[in-house]
């Protein structure tokens, strides 16, 4: 099965590219048994007709055109000069086209205000060197980018109408329910115009498309050629933007997903007013807590955000936040899931300064963090592991791995940094629990239990007294090519 945006030749929903981008209580007797209300949902219009006529003008079909250098045929084998020359440049160029081709893509998108600004998908214009919007009545206008966020696949462009234009407003996808109506309305298959109704399949889908990923699933019939286009709830407010489905065909299934208005508009905010996207930045690198994390940190159940690296300088680092921190609650709003949290804090002001609860050894904190502004940065790419250094003294064997010092040849063998420092694993048990967690021979432990560790000895000393505590798991903090891991290792079986 394949996870498709809607637009032909792309990755997304487009012309789909293949990213596939209250009743009352009942009350018994005198004992006035009160039992709860049930919920009341709201019945199907008898038609969408109405609100279809009153949306549809305001969605635009939005044609782009790239021109992309074509690519040197075969060279000819005559030498020149020679008597056949002239015969084989004309058999070989006779009507061969000169020049770079034009490459077109189709996709939706919708009016946002009467002076000309249209929302639609990042995937939809991206690399255009020409964006059209096309209009319903059949008229075109040329169209400028403003701005894009990828990381949200929404784009904005503007547009210079003669006159004010037909347009919708972003509602609050927060209040739309699993089950309740939607209409989608776009240009599929470059058909023009079309209206497709269908419920809210599900909430918060996470399709791995980015690191914000919050989708509105539908079964409203979403094909190539809808990336872009507007997801209405029955007041005729858009909840969301069309962005991608998951078919084996190219076509609609009855999966399809839309960037929620509150990520959408809020981007398209910062678009309008900076062209591009400012996002709050805490300075953390952060992992899913899952149960046995949970049980190896004292948790009562797996939720928040593990803090497994803190930025040097960032937000997080002054304000106190640590590695091996549990980030339960951010301004207000509890952390149930890992990625949670970057949602949350990226759409939080930058410069504000907000409430931050963790859970550190047992305890809960409140910690106040002062947000910075979010830059781009390049991955952190994982050292290669091969060998275990010739020159290791003798090593110890601990939970399945065999363990010894950082010396400088385990160094440049493995491509451990002069900075990190610890106990490295020289060896590690293919039956055992280290190796199931992926803990391989040249990473280095830097701390177990949450206390740092310098020696085998250490981490023999630390793996005994957890056990002696009555634990079922050791907490080890992992440096990884550079990147660190809390990893944890259950002691019932050691």
């Amino acid at each position: 099965m394949t996870l498709k945006p809607t637009l032909p030749g792309l990755a997304r929903a487009g012309l789909a590219a293949t990213l596939i981008a209250a009743a009352p209580a009942l009350v018994l007797g005198t004992g006035a048994l009160t039992l709860p209300a049930p919920a009341v949902a709201r019945s199907a219009p008898d038609s969408f007709a109405d609100l279809a006529e009153r949306l549809s003008p305001a969605v635009v079909n939005i044609s782009t055109a790239q021109r992309v250098e074509r690519p040197e045929r075969g060279q000819r084998r005559i030498p020149e000069g020679t008597p056949f020359d002239d015969l084989f440049r004309d058999f070989f160029e006779r009507g061969r086209p000169r020049g770079p081709r034009e490459v077109q893509s189709l996709g939706s998108g919708f009016v946002i205000s009467a002076e000309g600004y249209v929302v639609t998908n990042n995937h939809v214009i991206e690399e255009a060197d020409e964006i059209t919007v096309n209009f319903a009545d059949g008229s075109s206008l040329p169209a400028t980018l403003v701005g894009t966020d990828p990381k949200t696949d929404i784009a904005l462009l503007k547009i210079e109408p003669v006159e004010p234009l037909p347009f919708v407003n972003f509602g609050d996808d927060q209040i739309s329910r699993v089950g309740d109506w939607v209409l989608a309305i776009g240009n599929p298959f470059g058909l023009g115009g079309s209206v497709s109704a269908g419920i809210i399949s599900a909430r918060n889908r996470d399709i791995n498309a980015g690191p914000y990923d919050d989708f509105i699933q539908t079964d409203a019939a979403i094909n190539r050629g809808n990336s872009g286009g507007p997801l209405f709830n029955m007041e005729g407010d858009v909840i969301g933007v069309n962005t991608a489905i998951i078919s084996p065909t190219g076509g609609s299934i009855g999966i399809g997903f839309a960037v929620p208005s509150t990520i959408a508009a809020n981007v398209v905010e910062q678009l309008r007013e900076f062209g591009t996207t400012k996002r709050g930045w805490l300075g953390v690198r952060i992992q899913q807590v899952n149960d046995e994390l949970a049980e190896a940190l004292g948790l009562d159940r797996a939720a928040g955000a593990l803090v497994a690296d803190v930025t040097e300088g960032g937000p997080a680092q002054s304000s106190g936040i640590e590695a091996g921190d549990v980030i339960l609650r951010f301004n207000g709003t509890d952390i149930e899931e890992m990625r949670d949290l970057p949602r949350i804090v990226a759409d939080t002001a930058v410069g504000s300064t907000v409430r931050v609860v963790v859970f550190r050894k047992g305890k809960t904190q409140n910690i106040r963090v002062t947000l910075g502004l979010l830059e781009e940065e390049a991955a952190v790419q994982p050292a290669s592991v091969t060998a275990v250094p010739e020159d290791d003294p003798i090593p110890m064997d601990v939970l399945g791995l065999t363990l010894g010092p950082v010396t400088e040849e385990a160094r440049r063998q493995f491509g451990i940094p002069d900075g990190v420092d610890g106990v490295l694993i020289a060896g590690v048990d293919p039956q055992g629990p280290a190796d199931a967690e992926g803990l391989q021979p040249g990473q280095v432990i830097v701390e177990v239990g949450q206390e740092p560790v310098a020696t085998a000895e250490d981490v023999e000393r630390m793996v005994e007294q957890i056990r002696e505590e009555g634990k079922k798991a050791v907490l080890l903090l992992v440096n990884v090519g550079g990147d660190l891991r809390f990893v944890p290792l259950s002691l019932e079986d050691q």
